[in-house]
């Protein structure tokens, strides 16, 4: 449990990372594309040691990988609309009680009854933070984001747990969402617009690229060690540093308040760690 709890730890402060390059980018549409790009270049030199995963991941990477596609479209919709000190606690945090209650269903991972409790007050810190007045479409596609991370979240868990690398099955899913994010992308026509980014973009693309790929590897190597409600919900640890970092880098309005509904999810984090 303490191998997967650090494994956790460090995937949430990359996490936070790639999440707050891409809203604070020029086109976020670009970015998001160029961050899977960029990262599936960066670690797949690293299959050379880890192997390839199991054949039959290929029935977990392909509909994680379309998933992807949506998910990458519902977080920059997101981010266009809404605050990163809200989007990011919202998106993260029901991301993890929707990998929670699918993986109880569909993995048999049970939390027991102090796991899910510690989730009722990760349910009532995400919940407060929506205030009276907040625009709709700001909640709406922050749910939907939340949504999306839970189901890949389960599959990909599901993929790991049939291989023996949890992270060259991460790195083969980066390289494979960057495929379909690619077609989807020239599909659209912006396949000349996102050459053109890379004269000046490059570094950002990278450096998100790089973080993502490493933090979303880590939690597959996690979830072989505990619970998928476990992992998911302490990655989202990074709930706090995403509100904080919304409300003082980014100067967002209730940002403080957010501050304190973020740290009511953390305590819930602490009790689910304490659970366990």
């Amino acid at each position: 449990m303490l191998t997967a709890t650090v494994l956790a730890l460090t995937a949430a402060l990359l996490h936070a990372g790639w999440n707050l390059l891409i809203k604070t980018a020029d086109d976020r549409d670009l970015a998001a594309w160029g961050q899977f790009v960029f990262g599936g270049i960066v670690l797949l030199p690293v299959l050379i040691w880890t192997g390839l995963p199991a054949a039959g991941s290929v029935w977990y990477l392909v509909p994680s990988a379309l998933i992807h596609v949506v998910y990458v479209w519902s977080l920059v919709a997101a981010y266009q609309h809404g605050d990163f000190s809200l989007v990011y606690p919202l998106a993260r945090g029901g991301g993890a009680l929707v990998a929670a209650l699918l993986a109880a269903v569909t993995l048999g991972d049970a939390l027991g009854v102090g796991g899910w409790a510690a989730l009722l007050v990760v349910t009532i810190g995400l919940a407060s933070l929506i205030q009276r007045g907040t625009p709709r479409i700001e909640v709406v596609y922050a749910l939907m984001t939340a949504a999306l991370i839970g189901t890949y979240t389960v599959i990909d868990a599901a993929g790991a747990r049939h291989t023996s690398s949890g992270f060259a099955y991460g790195i083969v899913l980066t390289v494979t969402s960057a495929l379909t994010l690619s077609i989807a992308g020239i599909a659209r026509g912006r396949g000349p617009d996102f050459v053109r980014s890379l004269r000046t973009s490059w570094p950002r693309y990278l450096a998100s690229g790089a973080c993502g790929a490493t933090a979303y590897s880590l939690v597959l190597v996690a979830v072989k060690y505990a619970p998928v409600g476990y992992v998911a919900t302490l990655r989202e640890s990074s709930v706090v540093l995403g509100a904080a970092l919304g409300w003082l880098l980014l100067k967002e309005r209730l940002g403080r308040r957010r501050l304190v509904s973020a740290a009511v999810v953390t305590a819930g984090l602490v009790a689910l760690v304490i659970s366990q």
